[in-house]
């Protein structure tokens, strides 16, 4: 009965931490990881112990195909240079300074640089704490860098762990087809993935949506699987394979199919991102007690040391190549693109989180070398990453703040492609509508009523770009409120429909399963305005 208790206190934990967190303002995976200490002192729980398995086989599929079903490909492309500097250098600086630091208190260099690479990627899911604070591309470079490093630091955490144990050797060509065949091998692995998926996908969605949603699960823990079994990237697999799902998806998927996956995903990725944190809580709590009193200090002295490492070459290192760039291009970093301001890039600094994979790794470190003697600072490796996720997530404490100070523009480029978006559709729509009634032979009076629908929507819809000001500051908010104002109105006729209905039903003027047809459908346009809402 314990695996059942400890689904029930996970699920509670989360939605009280993720409350709590609302309430008070606080990044919700700080709060979650807190309530994950308070359950691991529980004596029943007391020891509970997270297998990596469980944080790689279970949580990363699904959270990463996720992310990289929600990333923009586009701005991947437009800003790759960046992305690739961030997934590489930044990470292989992060595992190399953390090394030494850890070595210099007293760490030997294996377990230094295996601890190196376990803090040193970012978390992907935990980039979500600032998705609402910053513009599209801010969120897609911190989103891509941190769906990509994880092959970079595996890599590098692969041949630490393996020198360490015995098994590995340290040369240049055998360390590039490590680094080749983690990216290529994954990305050759997530291609050939989605591929097959989507071809089955094409066949079965058309008759069957629920074993479609079936086959959408399986892809990202079958490219993961694949991909870990010839020693390739399971995380750049997964990405691959969920940013290939994710543009051929619009064509060949029912509006049916993709209603369902879209709630599906948002509540599985929910639980799992939320429980997964209250169990970082759970584990640091665990290694707490492994250790005894007497290694509390020096842990902790050590984890905030690597903490504070990481951050300050994250700084050196986003303020560095900003730098560089800028010499290099001449003062032509505007006309690429890329925006370099050093308010902008604190921010960016700043949301260095860790989380999932830094967990998984250490606790993937084997207990024993290859002679049978334990792995020397296991332990202390767990309880440093729990500390250094702590400290990296409580960064988010001051991330409002320090948006707010950077005064970053408003992206207004999303709801003006969005505004481009439904005025061509509409206007190649109505342009269509007279073959298109002529050849399924529409009744003149369905005709007639379609075409004035539709005109006065695209009217609505011009109206509301027309209505834009000139004014910069004012403009920053207008797309807000316009888009607020018609959701407002148009969700409260809704309502009212809602109520003429359910007051029907309870007269017993229609039955339940009337009420429930015109419920789906009204849930439908509901969900169609409530999509109208601007991207954070």
């Amino acid at each position: 009965m314990l695996g059942l208790e400890l689904v029930v206190l996970l699920g509670i934990a989360v939605l009280v931490g993720s409350a709590l967190g609302d309430r008070l303002r606080i990044a919700p995976p700080v709060v979650l990881m807190a309530m994950g200490v308070l359950i691991g002192l529980i004596p029943a729980l007391s020891k509970v112990e997270l297998p990596s398995e469980v944080v790689l086989l279970l949580f990363l599929p699904a959270l990463l195909a996720w992310e990289s079903l929600n990333t923009s490909l586009r701005e991947i492309r437009r800003h790759l240079t960046d992305v690739a500097l961030a997934a590489t250098l930044l990470v292989i600086a992060s595992a190399a300074s953390v090394a030494c630091v850890a070595h210099a208190l007293g760490i030997d260099w294996g377990p230094a640089w295996a601890l190196g690479a376990a803090v040193a990627p970012t978390d992907a899911t935990a980039v979500n704490v600032v998705a609402r604070l910053l513009p599209r591309r801010d969120i897609t470079l911190l989103r891509a860098e941190s769906l990509l490093n994880d092959g970079t630091a595996l890599v590098v955490y692969g041949i630490a762990v393996g020198v360490t144990v015995g098994t590995e050797d340290v040369t240049v060509p055998h360390v590039g087809w490590l680094f080749v065949l983690g990216y290529g091998g994954g990305a050759l692995i997530g291609f050939v993935t989605g591929t097959v998926v989507q071809w089955i996908r094409v066949r079965m969605t058309q008759t069957d949506a629920l074993r479609g949603q079936v086959l959408m699960l399986l892809a990202p823990f079958s490219s993961y699987l694949l991909a870990e079994d010839i020693d390739a990237s399971g995380v750049v697999a997964v990405v691959v394979c969920g940013l290939m799902l994710s543009q051929s998806g619009p064509r060949t998927v029912r509006a049916e199919v993709r209603v369902q996956a879209q709630n599906f995903w948002m509540v599985a990725t929910y639980l799992l991102n939320g429980s997964l944190f209250v169990l970082i809580g759970v584990e640091l709590d665990f290694s707490v007690r492994t250790m005894g009193d007497d290694g509390i200090p020096r842990a902790l002295g050590t984890g905030f040391a690597v903490a504070g490492t990481l951050i300050a070459v994250r700084f050196a290192y986003y303020f560095g190549v900003a730098a560089f760039f800028r010499i290099a291009r001449r003062g032509t970093a505007r006309a690429s693109g890329t925006t370099y301001s050093q308010r902008r890039l604190t921010v960016s600094a700043l949301s260095g989180f860790r989380g999932a994979i830094s967990l998984a790794a250490a606790l993937g470190i084997p207990s024993h070398l290859d002679n049978g003697d334990a792995f020397p600072s296991r332990q202390l490796i767990v309880f440093v990453t729990g500390v250094v996720i702590v400290v990296t997530m409580a960064q988010a404490l001051v991330l409002p703040r320090v948006v707010r100070w950077a005064r970053i523009p408003h992206d207004k480029s999303v709801a003006r492609e969005e505004w481009l978006a439904e005025s061509a559709a509409f206007e190649t729509a109505l342009a269509a509508l007279p073959d298109l009634a002529e050849r399924l032979r529409t009744a003149p009076d369905v005709r007639a009523a379609i075409l004035r629908s539709h005109q006065l929507q695209a009217d609505t819809l011009a109206q509301r770009c027309a209505a834009i000001p000139d004014d910069p500051d004012e403009l920053a908010l207008h797309p807000r409120r316009l888009t607020d104002d018609h959701t407002a109105l148009s969700l409260a006729l809704l309502a009212e429909r809602r109520a003429v209905v359910v007051r029907l039903r309870d007269t017993g003027d229609i039955d339940d399963t009337v009420l429930r047809r015109i419920q789906g459908r009204l849930d439908t346009e509901e969900l169609h305005l409530l999509g109208h809402a601007p991207v954070e």
